[in-house]
């Protein structure tokens, strides 16, 4: 079970949702209305992290990835994030943002189809 929040993890989480990409921005509008039934949460703290989008029921978390997660030294940080979230029991899905942006009908549909599995 991830570990309690901190008041500054939700307050994070506040402003991340008021910065969002617009990959980001394009997926939560599909996946704001819970389609099939499968409710979302949008930058949601999970323990010293906060996720993009997060299925609780599913235990799914959905990263939207954009160029600077292949440079530098983040994909080693975030190999050490999904490692932890793991050990939590949550699933984590990497989902590139041009993929989101060519298709944010498709992509949701592809999310929604791995919570409900």
């Amino acid at each position: 079970m991830p570990r309690k929040r901190r008041s500054g993890d939700v307050s994070k989480a506040r402003q991340l949702r008021q910065q969002m990409s617009f990959p980001e921005v394009l997926l939560w509008n599909l996946l704001r209305k819970s389609p099939d039934g499968v409710h979302f949460r949008r930058q949601q703290p999970v323990g010293k992290y906060v996720l993009d989008f997060y299925c609780a029921k599913a235990r799914v978390g959905i990263e939207i990835d954009g160029m600077a997660h292949d440079m530098g030294d983040r994909p080693f940080l975030d190999a050490g994030r999904e490692d932890w979230l793991r050990n939590e029991g949550v699933d984590v899905l990497r989902i590139p943002a041009t993929d989101v942006l060519s298709s944010p009908e498709d992509v949701a549909e592809a999310i929604v189809r791995y919570c409900r599995r």
